[in-house]
């Protein structure tokens, strides 16, 4: 699916891109319409180089045969704490609205890539979140559980805002997307999926192969302790210091020091012993 964008060189692809109208920071806007929707797509990552390298090649064509606008705005995590998806999925939804006023945005690892043009990245409906990547290669495209809110999910903005974000406690992999379910059911949000026999299909995605993380080992308990954080653990609470703001030719690149926000983790976990 991707093995033309690999052989293309990184210059003529960038040129090719330019010439479409993609701008700098991964910024584009059709020119022979008016798109309905104003996207960001905003990525967490960390050591991902080679992944991050084709899922961009991959990702802007795609956006671009569905005549969006968008911006796509990767968040990297420069220290040597544990990987924290939630909390780089705040901050890139509070930096990417520095640069403009985005009306929704989808959350979306850089190991995921859509199979279906079909597959809209179009903005949700308010108070109808898009859970997208529950069809995947590697679990032979069965659905995964109706609770399941990972991988690849679309907002609102104002349901963002609404429901506070994800939760930033979650240091290392795991649970981080169910305790952001929890907050759409608390909130009375609808989860929308587009499955059903028409669109079965449409909705896949593949994964690509990468070395499995380590499970946060306070992830369950963190989770049960989640009803109490609600209202000031997310984004009413996000603390991170920014080291750096890049406008690439195929993406905006927000290097952070996630350092602050350990010290409010370690103090709700003293609050709730």
């Amino acid at each position: 699916m991707a093995s033309a964008s690999r052989q293309e060189s990184e210059e003529t692809f960038n040129s090719r891109m330019s010439t479409a109208g993609l701008k700098f920071g991964g910024r584009f806007k059709p020119s022979d319409c008016k798109a309905r929707n104003k996207v960001a797509i905003v990525v967490p990552y960390r050591d991902r180089k080679f992944h991050l390298k084709i899922f961009l090649r991959y990702i802007h064509p795609f956006l671009q045969r569905q005549q969006l606008e968008y911006a796509i705005v990767v968040v990297e995590q420069s220290d040597n704490l544990p990987f924290n998806r939630g909390l780089l999925m705040n901050i890139g939804f509070k930096e990417a609205q520095k640069q403009d006023r985005f009306q929704c945005f989808i959350f979306h690892d850089v190991d995921l890539l859509p199979e279906n043009d079909g597959n809209t990245y179009a903005c949700p409906e308010v108070g109808k979140p898009r859970q997208m990547a529950f069809s995947i290669d590697i679990y032979d495209y069965k659905p995964t559980p109706i609770d399941h809110f990972g991988g690849v999910s679309a907002f609102s903005t104002f349901d963002f805002r609404r429901v506070n974000g994800f939760s930033n406690v979650f240091f290392g992999w795991g649970s981080e997307d169910d305790d952001l379910y929890r907050r759409l059911l608390h909130h009375n949000l609808t989860v929308t999926r587009m499955h059903n026999l028409n669109t079965s299909t449409i909705v896949r995605y593949r994964m690509f192969d990468h070395q499995v993380a380590e499970p946060n080992p306070d992830r369950m308990r963190l989770f049960d302790q989640g009803t109490r954080r609600l209202e000031f653990d997310g984004l009413v609470d996000l603390r991170y210091r920014r080291l750096s703001v890049k406008f690439k030719p195929l993406y905006t690149h927000i290097i952070v020091d996630v350092q602050p926000q350990i010290h409010k983790t370690q103090s709700y976990q003293t609050k709730n012993e």
